[in-house]
């Protein structure tokens, strides 16, 4: 197996690239050569990809920005693996203060005038928030793009199953890819948002302006379900007005497929505690040696037996009286187009992808509709007693946890749901068990036929990226294992699930090239060179470029969708 590591290029020589890439081009030179001192890494631009961009389409300006990319792309993986390799952990807290400032550091050296780190301080959850980033850059343009941004991560929570450090970005082969770049965050979600700063940075270099301004939002919640996000835009509303629109980072499907993103489903977070106080047997004041379980209660089995009476035999089907109330039924026009796409899903393919046995079902149709359009009530972990692998110890917990996220959809809503749970816990007998809100992002809708889906859709006829239709509906997913909620309901300017503040909202279309897999998983990655129709760091970056130049009016757009 191939490898290239970075870690012998000096810091030195880090910081004299990127300060000789973003630097003020001349006039006689706006888009010069790389600078001498910048790592040499050998990144083909174009990689194997078998598509190539509609050059007819590009006018000059923006061919003098993708030959920028094509010169600077060495630099631009290595502006995403030094972003890797700082940890911005949500739920443990590691890195986050860092990470907050070093994004604050893209945007004041992307030259935005103003750019403010917030402590947003204690949420309505009871949890304190971590920092939320802003940043706005006045180009001096007449439309206005928002930028949403998670700049947290999923902990490593199997650290055996890694074969490359989650932390160091590494480079390698992943076949049919020669290079990709392995560690935490590399797809969820620090790859595609370098390719837009990437994308932003090569612009400046060569023009010294953007074709849009810029609003830029940063979160360091997403996976702790955007608290401190929805603290800041109820405090600050203001701040994102003069927006038009937002193009949300996106990538590539495995086949290179691009889609519009945009809506989100719901989601809400609970945590259960069974214990020997609340239930009034068993052990109370701490665990106790395992011999007790001879003649006394044991709150654990309590809590296994409690979420077992939950759910289906199968674990797959909520028994909650209520549940699937008030849910919004499909539409014809999205029922045909689930037809049509299980027509070319291979659920095989797709299981191996997602790296599951198999799906709940044989048929493409139904794995796509429950996919895209599901409901589903997961447990996400539990812990009490002897956490530790191998060995032994006698252990009687006197408290066992589990946490657990419902995914919901239109008109379904998080508190609705979290009073059935209770009210269904205590028909079960089960009054003595915690039931405790984590946080709520409730579902919004979003129709992506608009000017931002335009100019994606035109992006994505310049790149000959394969693509459908605008989107004249609301959506939640991707494909088969595709999809997960987004706080596009603090954003969007479609019908969502709850209203937290004044700010009207814009249009939302989230899309892009580039391809990146294993979110939330062990060695997860970005594709660095493309191969196929998926493309690499550079085509996703060009993807970009076009997108925003064809917002700003410079490009064509694609013809208005009559669906």
């Amino acid at each position: 197996m191939r490898r290239l590591s970075l870690l012998s290029v000096s810091v030195v020589a880090l910081m004299a690239a990127a300060c000789s890439q973003q630097g003020a081009p001349s006039a006689a030179n706006p888009a010069a050569a790389p600078s001498a001192t910048a790592p040499k890494l050998g990144i083909r631009p174009a990689g194997d990809e078998e598509i190539k961009p509609d050059m007819s389409r590009v006018p000059p300006d923006v061919a003098k920005v993708f030959q920028h990319i094509d010169d600077n792309v060495d630099q631009h993986v290595v502006n995403l693996q030094k972003w890797i390799q700082q940890p911005s952990i949500s739920n443990s807290g590691e890195g986050i203060p860092e990470s907050a400032e070093m994004v604050k550091g893209f945007f004041d050296e992307l030259g935005c005038q103003q750019t403010q780190v917030y402590d947003v301080g204690v949420t309505e959850y009871g949890t304190p928030g971590n920092p939320v980033v802003y940043a706005k850059c006045d180009e001096g343009a007449e439309k206005t793009i928002l930028i949403y941004w998670m700049y947290d991560t999923m902990p490593v929570t199997q650290p055996d199953a890694w074969q490359h450090a989650p932390f160091e970005g590494e480079i390698t082969e992943q076949a049919p890819y020669k290079k990709v770049m392995f560690g935490r965050g590399a797809t969820n979600s620090k790859g595609p948002q370098m390719v837009q700063l990437n994308a932003f940075r090569a612009i400046k270099a060569v023009h010294g302006k953007l074709p849009v301004n810029l609003i830029v939002v940063a979160e360091g919640d997403e996976e702790r379900m955007d608290i401190g996000l929805r603290k800041w835009v109820k405090d600050h509303p203001e701040l994102l007005e003069g927006a038009d629109a937002m193009i949300r980072f996106g990538s590539q499907g495995n086949s290179g497929g691009g889609g519009f993103g945009g809506g989100s489903e719901g989601c809400v977070y609970v945590e259960l505690t069974t214990s020997g106080t609340a239930w009034g047997r068993g052990p109370t004041v701490s665990d106790i040696h395992g011999s007790n379980k001879r003649g006394t209660d044991s709150p654990a089995w309590r809590h296994i037996k409690m979420l077992a009476s939950l759910v289906s035999d199968d674990g797959n089907t909520p028994l909650i009286d209520g549940f699937f109330d008030g849910i919004q039924p499909l539409t014809p026009d999205q029922e045909a187009s689930l037809r049509a796409a299980s027509k070319n899903t291979d659920l095989k393919v797709a299981a191996e992808n997602l790296g599951v046995a198999r799906f709940m079902y044989d048929d493409p149709y139904q794995v796509l509709k429950t996919q895209r359009y599901g409901t589903s009530f997961n447990l996400d972990g539990i812990w009490g007693g002897n956490m530790y692998a191998g060995g032994a110890g006698a252990i009687l917990p006197n408290k066992i946890t589990s946490k657990h996220n419902f995914r919901y959809v239109p008109n379904m809503t998080g508190p609705d749901i979290v009073k059935k749970l209770r009210a269904q816990l205590d028909r079960n007998g089960y009054k003595d068990v915690e039931v405790k809100l984590i946080g709520d992002v409730p579902w919004a809708l979003m129709n992506s036929d608009n000017d931002a889906g335009r100019a994606m859709k035109t992006a994505y006829e310049v790149m000959n990226i394969p693509h459908g239709q605008l989107r004249g509906d609301w959506g939640i997913g991707g494909g088969a294992g595709a999809g997960g909620y987004w706080p596009a309901y603090l954003f969007g300017n479609g019908e969502v699930g709850e209203k937290v503040s004044p700010f009207k909202g814009v249009p939302i279309v989230g899309g892009g090239g580039g391809h990146g897999g294993r979110a939330h998983a062990a060695n997860e990655y970005w594709v660095i060179e493309g191969a196929g129709k998926v493309l690499g760091m550079a085509g996703a970056e060009k993807s970009i470029v076009t997108a925003l130049y064809a917002f700003a009016g410079k490009i064509p757009p694609a013809a208005k969708s009559t669906n």
